[in-house]
């Protein structure tokens, strides 16, 4: 059993900063990807920003120069460094991985979590 736990979310003034943190836990073999994705209300969920095993990263067009995502393999964990936030990034952010459970080392599942609200408003 694999969860990908959210949290760092919460209400924050236009031009604040906010750092997102996920902890991947369970039976783990190995992770692969990791990223964030973002689903604001009644839109469809985009990706935000994504990570390798190897530390390459990706972000979305809009986002670059004020999100930074990071990881730390030692301890499972993937981070958003969120700058100069708006009032359009509220949104409900997710975590996402590829992980390889001790059960299942040769084929890496897909796994979600749950969100974190994150509100951008004065």
């Amino acid at each position: 059993q694999v969860q990908l736990v959210e949290s760092g979310g919460g209400l924050v003034q236009p031009g604040g900063s906010l750092r997102l943190s996920c902890a991947a836990t369970g039976s783990i073999f190995a992770i692969d990807g990791m990223g964030w994705y973002r689903q604001a209300p009644g839109k469809q969920r985009d990706m935000v920003a994504t990570i390798t095993s190897s530390g390459s990263t990706y972000y979305a067009d809009s986002l670059k120069g004020r999100f930074i995502i990071s990881r730390d393999n030692a301890k499972n964990m993937v981070y958003l460094q969120m700058n100069s936030l708006k009032p359009e990034d509220t949104a409900v952010y997710y975590c996402n991985s590829n992980i390889a459970t001790m059960s299942r080392m040769r084929e890496a599942m897909n796994y979600w979590g749950k969100g974190t609200l994150v509100t951008v408003s004065s």
